[in-house]
């Protein structure tokens, strides 16, 4: 079946990931056209590094509709963002690495700014011009939660562009959105630009229960950017607000095959993002600093059983500051002595406010806690004051990190070798507060009558505390075999870490397991045990290249990788009748794969590319005490993905200023393990779009479809009080893109 698929996979191959041509310039500036990237820590150029990597610009965006960095997933090998719940749930996985809740294995930076917030890493931006994708272990450079590599964003500069950009578009399940944004020079190095987009959708899914639509979203986002360069000094600052109201959570109940809960669900979220990027040229090195001030500000609600049975609600408010500070010392590209290097200090403060109450409901009190009790101690049933009552969780978290990092690199004749390694310091603090107030009578079941009455007063608080301190290096030799041609075989060694914390999410059914226990049942949890997490660590070994013939017109990129990682988070329901999530360390996991992208550009204007990722990830010590899953897929973590697009454009006039193109896509994900035991699995789903475009100098018009064919498969899938549910991946979706250039 493996070796069907593969040969399946591979006959789907037309050619190559789409890479702009670049024209590197001195310093740490790459040209492409509209847009000026100013690289910091790692080389302009990334094709020339030990890195796996993928580069989409600004034709591929725009043409594949991509707004957010889970629209790029799709188009790159071995990353995969699946599409699920709401804006909130922002999960990343890449070679076998990732986890649903808290911590990301994927770093994400905008305009050099690290979102430090997972929460926030589902921003619609409008003007993307670049996006990197360096898959691997970026933690030397990076630090927290890059385990599994690192997804860079760049928007439009007003110091290479200036006009202004208008865009509309429409499309069915209610789906539009509309922008516009200003670019500017007020000087010879000076720009500033505002862009505004918003949007929303009616949605796709209905709630049977009541017969609206549960995955509406209203949108909205603003991003101002102000530049200059001069005098060897590069000064960006980037502010941006963006708000998002939705419903979401279209979860569907296996037992029914419908999507039907009787109470509200939907995530409201406001964030705010300021970064200040502030580089100097010195005499043979450079100096930068980049400062960020985060905020996000959001509310869950939830139909926690998603059943049309009132078990329980949870609310989660919670409201974070963050401040992160990144000063780079780096020595020219090109020293006379073949030997260049960086040096950097890092921090971050973040501290957030989290109230979590759930709330029992009439059903979740008889069959969550009445039932267990009175089947336990028969005689003496009991019946609960109030048909609702409250779990309260109150949590505030100041957590902190500081880090120190060094590179080295030597170029020797065709051969460069670079050693890297990081200290990384972080403490994690969690305040507490559990609370319940309510009451039950206990009846004699002889005679029916009230025997006792007996109040719940529990109200306990505490502080855990956790530190961490990790050792991150990496190790590279990069060969460039054939002198003035671009090609380049590297290895690499390379340790990554991701953070550990803790799990607030469980408070609920500890303070739920405390009351039942003050009734002669249920068990007492060790809070620091049960709410705490280790960090994930792991070792990736990586050799690859990058390649280039016919004068640039094919570009290839091939890589294989081992990935060895220890204490492997994984977020678990517990067993039961439970109502929170956890995340728990799974001892050690093995990823070992493929990755392979082409592009064959054979004319001006046809484009042919694929890019095409395999991961094999398996646990090789995983025993939860009731079973032992060695040897087991890891769930949730695709075995392949494919992107496959071929593009061909006819120019409509003598300078081809106009030109009519056509573009077919294949997007291929799968197999998805559904659980540790590999019980149920999404089997491999492939999904065609297509899309024409009319272009002249002041805009565009596109016509475009994504999944044609209808193909129904499935995003996710979880238990959840003994119930299982998942959700569908979307349908076919056909929409026109108007976009106006002044």
């Amino acid at each position: 079946m493996m070796k069907h698929r593969l040969m399946t996979i591979q006959a789907l191959v037309l050619a190559g990931t789409l890479f702009a041509g670049a024209q590197t310039l001195p310093g740490d500036t790459l040209s492409l056209g509209e847009v000026t990237v100013t690289a910091i820590k790692q080389s302009a150029d990334l094709r020339t590094q030990a890195t796996s990597i993928t580069v989409l610009d600004r034709a591929v965006t725009e043409r594949n509709g991509v707004l957010a960095i889970k629209d790029a997933a799709q188009l790159v090998p071995n990353l995969f963002i699946p599409d699920y719940g709401s804006r909130m749930t922002s999960t990343v996985y890449v070679r076998g690495i990732g986890t649903r809740i808290d911590q990301p294995a994927v770093g994400l930076t905008v305009d050099n700014v690290p979102v430090l917030t997972k929460e926030n890493y589902d921003l619609d931006m409008l003007d993307i011009t670049r996006v990197e994708m360096l898959r691997g272990p970026q933690s030397t450079l990076y630090g927290r939660n890059t385990m599994g590599g690192l997804i860079n964003v760049y928007t439009l500069s007003p110091l290479n562009y200036q006009g202004t950009r208008l865009v509309a578009e429409g499309a069915t399940q209610g789906s539009w959105r509309v922008g516009a944004s200003h670019y500017a020079r007020l000087g010879s190095g000076v720009g500033v630009s505002l862009a505004v987009h918003g949007g929303g959708k009616r949605g796709e899914f209905v709630n049977e229960y009541n017969g609206k639509r549960c995955d509406w979203e209203r949108a909205l986002g603003v991003r101002g950017k102000v530049e200059w360069r001069g005098g060897g000094w590069y000064v960006a600052n980037v502010l941006s607000l963006g708000v998002s109201r939705q419903g979401g959570y279209p979860y569907e109940w296996l037992e029914t095959g419908q999507i039907a809960y009787n109470d509200t669900c939907y995530y409201r979220r406001t964030s705010l993002m300021d970064g200040l990027t502030v580089r100097k040229q010195l005499p043979g090195f450079s100096l930068s600093s980049i400062t960020s001030y985060q905020l996000i500000d959001d509310d869950m609600t939830l139909d926690q059983d998603f059943t049309p049975m009132p078990y329980f609600t949870l609310t989660q408010q919670r409201r974070e500051h963050a401040v992160t500070q990144d000063v780079v010392a780096r020595s020219d590209v090109h020293a006379d002595d073949g030997y260049a290097w960086l040096l950097g200090l890092s921090g971050f403060f973040r501290r957030y406010r989290m109230d979590a109450p759930v709330t029992f409901l009439d059903y979740g009190i008889e069959q969550l806690i009445e039932n267990h009790v009175n089947e336990a101690i028969p005689q003496y049933p009991i019946a609960w004051d109030t048909r609702t009552f409250e779990l309260g969780s109150h949590f505030t978290s100041p957590n902190w990190g500081a880090a120190i990092y060094h590179e080295s690199t030597w170029t020797l004749g065709q051969w460069t070798l670079q050693a890297g390694v990081r200290l990384d310091y972080e403490h994690a603090r969690l305040n507490y507060r559990s609370v319940t107030h309510t009451g039950y009578n206990i009846m004699q079941q002889s005679t029916g009558t009230t025997y006792a009455h007996e109040n719940v007063d529990i109200d306990d608080s505490g502080t855990l505390d956790k530190d961490f301190v990790e050792v991150l290096p990496r190790l590279s030799a990069t060969w460039h075999p054939w002198p003035g041609k671009r090609h380049t075989v590297y290895v690499s060694v390379a340790r990554g870490s991701k953070a550990g914390g803790f799990n607030t999410q469980m408070f609920s059914d500890v303070l739920q397991q405390r009351l039942m226990n003050m009734m002669g049942i249920g068990a007492r949890y060790d809070v620091d045990r049960v709410v705490g997490y280790k960090p994930e660590r792991a070792w990736n070994y990586e050799i690859g290249g990058h390649f280039e013939c016919w004068q640039g017109r094919v570009q290839s990129d091939m890589g294989v990788f081992v990935m060895d990682c220890r204490d492997r988070q994984l977020t678990v329901f517990p067993d039961g009748v439970t109502t929170g999530r956890l995340m728990t360390n799974a001892g050690r996991t093995t990823s070992w794969g493929t990755e392979f992208a082409m592009t064959v550009t054979p004319t001006d204007v046809t484009r042919l590319s694929v890019s095409y990722g395999f991961t094999r990830a398996t646990f090789g010590d995983y025993n939860d005490g009731k079973a032992d899953y060695s040897g087991k897929r890891v769930p949730y973590a695709p075995a392949h993905t494919l992107f496959a697009e071929a593009s061909h454009g006819v120019p409509m006039g003598p300078n081809r200023e106009k030109m009519l193109t056509f573009a077919v896509n294949l997007r291929a994900v799968g197999d998805i393990w559904w659980d540790e035991a590999n019980t149920l699995h999404q089997p491999l789903y492939a999904l065609v779009g297509a899309n024409v475009t009319w272009q002249q100098p002041h805009g565009s018009l596109q016509l475009w479809g994504t999944n044609l064919t209808g193909t129904r498969y499935n995003t996710f899938y979880f238990v959840s009080v003994q119930h299982p549910f998942l959700q569908r991946g979307h349908g076919r979706q056909v929409g026109l893109t108007l976009r106006i250039n002044l």
